[in-house]
């Protein structure tokens, strides 16, 4: 069996695990359960968190990736490039690798000054912690082993960049909504930061998440060198 087909499948199945044991079995405690009902009833309303949304688009991602190894090609240069292919190198470029590395660098790094400030210690109880690193650690573990063992070639910088915008921009304005409606911020750490504060954290992780986009096309062409020099003297015949 392809070793591909086996780590996707692997992949996917966590992230669609982890999605599924969250909506049926992980009920927040207020503040927190009145925040998620504030932000609809769509997927119980944890699309309030940028990691649950995370997980959907690896899960997506994931999926794409399987397609492709039952439909498509993982060639490094074959006669026709697919739609399929296409998309999942987009998807992988502009959205699974820079939100993944995001929310997993972004979260450990504030654990790592203080949990109550992403994830507080009275939410133990509820959330378990092999569910925590599905949705922090495993996010990166499994995109950094897919730029490794799986060659693309990377959107356009204009494309991925415009995507990748638009999609942190809906964010913000999500959350401030759900502020709106519910009077609790999505993350305990904007309720200890003044409004001139908050803004330069959201221009901060706004940046950051845009520079990952850079760090995975950089890490990218310095793994697939030769592969990508091979197409761009094919293409020059």
């Amino acid at each position: 069996m392809d070793g591909k087909l086996v780590f996707h499948g692997i992949a996917l199945f966590n992230f669609l695990f982890g999605i599924y044991y969250d909506q049926n079995y992980v009920n927040l405690p207020d503040p927190f359960k009145t925040l998620v009902e504030s932000s609809g009833t769509f997927l119980k309303g944890r699309t309030a968190f940028l990691t649950f949304l995370n997980m959907i688009i690896q899960a997506s991602y994931f999926t794409l990736c399987l397609l492709n190894d039952i439909f498509g090609t993982n060639e490094v240069s074959p006669r026709k490039s697919s739609s399929l292919r296409q998309l999942k190198d987009y998807v992988f470029g502009a959205f699974a690798w820079p939100l993944a590395l995001n929310v997993g660098v972004s979260f450990w790094t504030l654990m790592a000054i203080d949990r109550e400030l992403v994830l507080p210690k009275a939410l133990d109880a509820y959330f378990p912690t092999w569910l925590n690193h599905v949705m922090h650690t495993n996010i990166v573990i499994f995109i950094v082993l897919e730029l490794f063992t799986t060659f693309r070639q990377y959107p356009s910088r204009k494309s991925a960049l415009t995507g990748l915008s638009i999609f942190m921009l809906a964010y913000l304005v999500w959350i401030h909504i759900i502020k709106h409606y519910a009077g609790v911020w999505v993350y305990p750490v904007l309720n200890v930061l003044e409004f001139g504060q908050r803004i330069v954290f959201f221009i901060v992780i706004l940046l950051f998440c845009l520079g990952l986009y850079f760090v995975g096309e950089f890490l990218n062409n310095k793994i697939w060198a030769s592969e990508l020099r091979q197409i761009k003297s094919k293409r020059n015949k």
